[in-house]
Parts: structure tokens; C-alpha cells; sequence
């Protein structure tokens, strides 16, 4: 130490903090110099070392005072006990290269890709059998009497009317307006009348297939050609006047009976046919002259409303008027009887 107290000039690099296990005794150091050791101690403990050096600011009389010198890697004595810092060295850093995804998809190859469709095999559902047996047979009744002025043969029961024995019940079926509408009926009846019809107004039903289906168009050609012969014998057996063939598939199959082929189209009319097609001629009776009219229903969307009432009316027409000479005569024969029974008891007298 100078004599005039004023510290000698420290070089530069005399001033670098070597990692030494202590401070030589023979260190000199400042008050300003301690001071900053103590401010600079706080900053130290809460900032994390880095690589680069760290340099403690110095007073601005630099003349006198330390330099540190930004050669220093990192030692920083943190406490007044002049104990060392170890330095901490920064780890070099190793950098992971960062994989994106779209990255990762293109270095990914591509599993190949099967271009073979999978078949996907579908049930086979069996056909639904036929109705056929006990439980399938239709309640539905023929209401035949003798002497009718009118035979109604319709194809086959449907469903409801199986189930529920009466005729034509399905709601969406024209038979029973059809019926009101061409004068055969007097009222509009219900499917519930069917076995009145006959004392009402000397109307009877039969079908030339008697297996009930959803609909006529499932029963088969062989069917409808066996139903010919059954049919032909009904009629021969209660001799109606008049037979009424309701639909043009039934007036067909009879056809293919009779002329072992199909009817042609030139040759198919609605309405009455021809007396030699009579049905039922056997025994000296010439047979009942066939009607043919419209089918009843209400999944045949072929002819229009106003066309099935006119066909119905024609046949209307004449079943009011046979009913009215029927009546007529039945009056007649009456005052005839009563007639009878009065010359027979003037005799008596």
C-alpha cells in the first residue's frame, strides 16, 4: 500500500476472478469494490448463468477502481465471506431437430393400399310361401241360392276379408259404392251386409279362386285356369240369370279355358258378351249371359272413376229393371192364387 493511501493502477487483466478456492490475502480491494460485490449478489442468485462472461459495473472514477474483464467465462463471489461461486458452465446445447407432422407423413411411406372391394354378402330372404293351410284359409262364404237375378264372381279374398268373412272389406275397395251408385243396391252398404244381399235384392257373390292374397296379381295363371271349371259347375248348379265377372282377369282366364289361348286385345270389351259365351249350359239350360265389369279395386288405377261407374251402370240398369218385372209378376201370380182360394171357397158354398 502506497503511502499517500491511493492504490496503485491495476492492469486489466489482474482484475479477472480466477476459480480459486479463496480470495489471497494480498487482493486489494476497494470499499466501492466490496459495495458492488453485495449489490451484484441478488442478481447473481436469481439470473441464470449463461455462456457468455458477466462483467460487475464499475464506479465511475474507473481510474481507481477494477475492471472486469468480458474475457471471463463466469466466476462471481456472491457472498462477503469471499467464498467461491463454482462457475457454472453452460452445456452445450444440443439441438433436436423438430419433426412436423407433414414432415412426418412424407418420410413415412405410404402402406400400399388394397384396390380389392370387400363383398359384403347380403341375407338371402326365402320367398314367403303361399297361404296355405288351416289357419290361412278366408271365412269368406259363398252366398249362392237358387234363382238369383244376379251372380257376383269376383278374382279372390283379400286379406281382410279372409279374416273377416265378409266381402270386399278392405275400405279402400269400390265394390259397395259401386254398387249404390249403378241401382243394384238401394243404400250404400257395409262389407258387414254381405249375407243380406241375397234377401235384399236377389244379389249372391262367389270368387273363382278361393285362396285369399294382398293382392290378385299374386296369384298365378294355373291357379286362375283351375278356378274356371269349379266356377262353370256353380252356375250350372244354381242357375242365376245373370253372371257378373268382376275384373278383366277372370273373364280372361275363362277365355284361355274355352280356346286354349290368350283373348286378343281387339277382342276383349267390357259389358255384356256374347250368348254363346254363356257360363254354366248344361242339361237343357242355355246357360246365364256373361257381364263383364270393372274391377272393384283400389290398387287398379287403369280406368277412371266416371269409366267404372259407367260400366256398373249399364249392368245397374238392367238388374233394377229385372227386379221391377220380377216384383210385377210375383204380384201377379199372387192375385191369381188369391183369386184361387176365392172361386174354391164359392164352390164350397
Amino acid at each position: 500500500m502506497s503511502p499517500t493511501g491511493i492504490q496503485p493502477k491495476v492492469e486489466g487483466d489482474e482484475l479477472t476472478l480466477e476459480p480459486m478456492d479463496d480470495v489471497p490475502v494480498n487482493k486489494i480491494t476497494s470499499f466501492n469494490g466490496r459495495l458492488q460485490q453485495f449489490m451484484h449478489r441478488g442478481t447473481v442468485a436469481h439470473s441464470a448463468p449463461s455462456a457468455s462472461s458477466t462483467t460487475i459495473s464499475q464506479p465511475t472514477n474507473t481510474e481507481h477502481e477494477p475492471q472486469i474483464s468480458e474475457h471471463q467465462t463466469e466466476a462471481i463471489i456472491s457472498s462477503p465471506r469471499r467464498k467461491k461461486v463454482t462457475p457454472r458452465t453452460a452445456s452445450p446445447a444440443t439441438t433436436t431437430p423438430r419433426t412436423t407432422r407433414s414432415q412426418s407423413r412424407m418420410a413415412t411411406p405410404p402402406s400400399p393400399v388394397s384396390t380389392k372391394r370387400k363383398r359384403i354378402r347380403t341375407p338371402k330372404v326365402p320367398p314367403t310361401p303361399p297361404l296355405a293351410g288351416p289357419a290361412t284359409e278366408s271365412l269368406l262364404c259363398d252366398t249362392i241360392p237358387p234363382n238369383l237375378i244376379l251372380l257376383l264372381v269376383g278374382v279372390n279374398p283379400g286379406i281382410m276379408t279372409g279374416i273377416t268373412g265378409h266381402a270386399y272389406a278392405h275400405p279402400s275397395n269400390l265394390f259397395w259404392k259401386l254398387l249404390y251408385s249403378s241401382g243394384i243396391t238401394s243404400v250404400r252398404h257395409i262389407p258387414a251386409d254381405t249375407y243380406k244381399l241375397p234377401a235384399l235384392y236377389s244379389v249372391g257373390n262367389t270368387n273363382i279362386v278361393e285362396r285369399p292374397t294382398r293382392d290378385a296379381s299374386m296369384l298365378s295363371r294355373a291357379e286362375m285356369d283351375a278356378g274356371v271349371p269349379v266356377l262353370e259347375a256353380k252356375i250350372a248348379a244354381q242357375r242365376p240369370e245373370v253372371v257378373c265377372l268382376v275384373g278383366k282377369s277372370i273373364w280372361e282366364a275363362v277365355w284361355r279355358v274355352r280356346h286354349g289361348r290368350g283373348i286378343r286385345k281387339e277382342e276383349f270389351r267390357y259389358g255384356w258378351q256374347a250368348e254363346t259365351e254363356n257360363m254354366g249350359r248344361g242339361d237343357g239350360w242355355d246357360g246365364a249371359p256373361v257381364f263383364v265389369a270393372t274391377t272393384t279395386s283400389g290398387l287398379a288405377a287403369g280406368m277412371k272413376p266416371a269409366e267404372k261407374e259407367a260400366v256398373w251402370a249399364e249392368l245397374g240398369s238392367w238388374v233394377v229393371r229385372r227386379r221391377v218385372e220380377r216384383e210385377q209378376s210375383s204380384m201377379v201370380v199372387k192375385d191369381e192364387v188369391v183369386v184361387k182360394d176365392e172361386v174354391v171357397v164359392k164352390d164350397e158354398v
